[in-house]
């Protein structure tokens, strides 16, 4: 039955890229090369990933003082956008409209 679809049919039915019966893509030399340089590509990086830049001892606690400047630098902005401190006078002065306006 196959056989005989695929000798008697015209075309491809359909969108000829997609689908179940799709026309097979031809493998050109630019798309062997870009897979061979995508392929080595990844190798090289593979090869750096696999060889650390600093041992374990030395990578150990390495960053923890620029961490600990950049955590005090969080804090003091946090710090300076906090309002400024108001005594319980200044809450309530509002209601302080029985007093007369003396001269």
């Amino acid at each position: 039955m196959f056989l005989t679809l695929a000798l008697l049919r015209k075309g491809i039915p359909g969108k000829q890229w997609i689908g179940k019966y799709r026309r097979p893509r031809l493998v050109t030399w630019q798309m062997k090369r870009n897979m061979v340089k995508h392929l080595e590509r990844e190798a090289e990086n593979e090869y750096w990933l696999s060889r650390p830049y600093m041992t374990p001892e030395q990578e150990f606690g390495h960053s923890a003082e620029r961490r600990a400047l950049k955590w005090q630098n969080i804090k003091e902005a946090r710090f300076n956008n906090f309002p400024k401190h108001k005594s319980v006078t200044d809450h309530l002065a509002h209601l302080d409209i029985s007093r007369n306006w003396v001269s």
